[in-house]
């Protein structure tokens, strides 16, 4: 019999051109803080983190350009789209990504947004150095000739 997947844990968002335009250096999971409307629209799947970037300012870490899609049945109390959020990790990961950011010119890039097995929503940050315009291409050529390598594997394979 298969397992039955948990319904409470499923991705939300994605951010596919993260690996593409940067090196991964580290990454850590962040709490972050919603409004009610907010979940229950990202229980309906409607969100992007694709432009968005996270930032230490004043001592706190914020996901700033997120989008959220409105939920149509809050309309007492809607929220932005593209407010700024207040992202919760531990005072040492904080101190560790200021230094990462100030010091050694990193960038702190969202790469999932998830609801965990209890249902609450969590954020997939990378500690992260951008790639420049070569290495995308070193990339690209890399990931095709892998590509190319699988489907002359899987020929030879039929052909024995």
């Amino acid at each position: 019999m298969a397992e039955k997947s948990d319904p409470n844990s499923k991705l939300i968002a994605e951010n596919r051109r993260a690996r593409f335009d940067y090196h991964i250096e580290s990454d850590l999971e962040a709490g972050i803080m919603l409004y009610g409307s907010e979940v229950k629209s990202l229980r309906k799947g409607g969100s992007n983190i694709a432009e968005s970037y996270a930032s230490v300012e004043g001592g706190e870490l914020w996901l700033i350009n997120s989008y959220i899609a409105p939920y149509l049945q809050a309309n007492l109390f809607p929220h932005e789209e593209r407010r700024r959020r207040k992202l919760l990790v531990s005072k040492k990961e904080l101190s560790r990504l200021w230094n990462a950011v100030g010091r050694e010119g990193m960038t702190i890039v969202p790469m999932l947004m998830y609801f965990n097995d209890r249902g609450i929503v969590k954020l997939k940050l990378g500690v992260a150095k951008g790639k420049k315009l070569s290495d995308k291409r070193e990339t690209s050529a890399k990931r095709d000739w892998d590509r190319e390598k699988s489907r002359l594997l899987k020929q030879n394979l039929k052909g024995m």
